[in-house]
């Protein structure tokens, strides 16, 4: 189970790195996830109807990999939904679960990923990084060679948070 901790937790660190986040009350038809929804480049959150508070990460990570001028415009449909971007977004939120010290669980909930959340936890967990060529193309982290090449530390640790 998810703790209010662990929403306080994320909700600082989001804001840390400069993504804003606002609370809200929500309307059914303004959330694609429950309690949850984009606006203005930034996350809007229901604390009374939002199940998940690892969604935030997730969808923090959509926002995350976009080129900022097109982050700033971005909204619940169109930008979020390629595939390259899915990925990379769960690439990112792994990476933060671990910066925070955070369980897998937190992102990788029974209600996420379409049933998938165990074999991607599991894949992570087994050092198998899907989405870890979005990070690396849009300049937030490197895998292994290019780490050592950059003299920065590889995947899951972060070159930064936000594309410049």
């Amino acid at each position: 189970m998810d703790t209010p901790a662990h929403l306080d937790r994320i909700l600082a660190f989001l804001r840390e790195i400069g993504l804003p986040v606002a609370q809200a009350r929500l309307a059914e038809g303004e959330v694609f996830l429950p309690g949850l929804t984009l606006r203005n480049g930034g996350l809007v959150y229901d604390p009374d109807r939002l199940l998940h508070p690892g969604d935030l990460l997730h969808e923090a990570g959509h926002l995350a990999v976009l080129p900022p001028e097109t982050r700033a415009e971005a909204g619940t449909a169109g930008l979020l939904e390629e595939p390259v971007t899915e990925v990379a977004a769960i690439a990112w939120s792994v990476a933060a679960l671990i910066h925070l010290g955070l369980p897998f669980r937190v992102v990788f909930h029974e209600d996420g990923y379409r049933g998938h959340h165990r074999a991607l936890a599991m894949a992570y967990t087994l050092g198998v990084y899907p989405g870890l060529p979005g990070l690396e193309s849009a300049g937030l982290a490197a895998g292994p060679q290019r780490a050592a090449q950059l003299g920065a530390p590889p995947y899951p640790a972060m070159i930064r948070w936000l594309r410049e």
